[in-house]
């Protein structure tokens, strides 16, 4: 059943798949780099994978989502990302969010939203303008607690300051 609005109640398996993208976003944490993950499924199995490497490659693309969203394309051998379902640990910025339409992905279900960058909801709400070509169903709020706190003890530590 798609769900188009902001809030909804998550499906059985959006918690299993988004304590996947939650992993992904440790990794991210360990690296230094702010923990947000991505999982990209297709029929119950995960065909893409990607955390946020910015620093590390220095590259402003390097997003999680734009990097699990590549990895999906390169094993399914096409662009169309039909009958997918992105998990995010973090609303998607607006860069995100046209990738995420224009990769065609059917279904977005993000953790924690983001009123500072994020355009699934937040400050707009690109993935589903019905003036593009595509719109998705969007859950939000999937283990958002977990999200945040990732993010906030993330932060937290970068402000702390250096004890000698």
């Amino acid at each position: 059943m798609p769900v188009f609005g902001f809030r909804a109640i998550p499906m059985v398996n959006d918690r299993e798949w988004m304590l996947e993208a939650l992993d992904e976003a440790d990794c991210a944490a360990q690296e230094g780099e702010v923990p947000v993950g991505a999982v990209v499924v297709l029929k119950g199995e995960v065909v893409g994978r990607g955390r946020n490497r910015r620093e590390r490659d220095q590259d402003p693309l390097a997003h999680a989502e734009l990097r699990a969203i590549s990895e999906a394309a390169r094993r399914l051998g096409s662009w169309r990302l039909t009958g997918c379902t992105m998990y995010v640990t973090l609303e998607p910025c607006a860069m995100c969010a046209g990738a995420l339409v224009n990769s065609r992905v059917e279904r977005l279900v993000f953790g924690a939203s983001d009123p500072k960058a994020g355009f699934c909801g937040s400050l707009g709400d690109l993935v589903r303008d019905p003036r593009l070509n595509h719109r998705m169903a969007v859950t939000s709020g999937v283990l958002a607690e977990e999200c945040g706190s990732r993010l906030r003890s993330f932060f937290v530590g970068l402000r702390r300051p250096l004890v000698r």
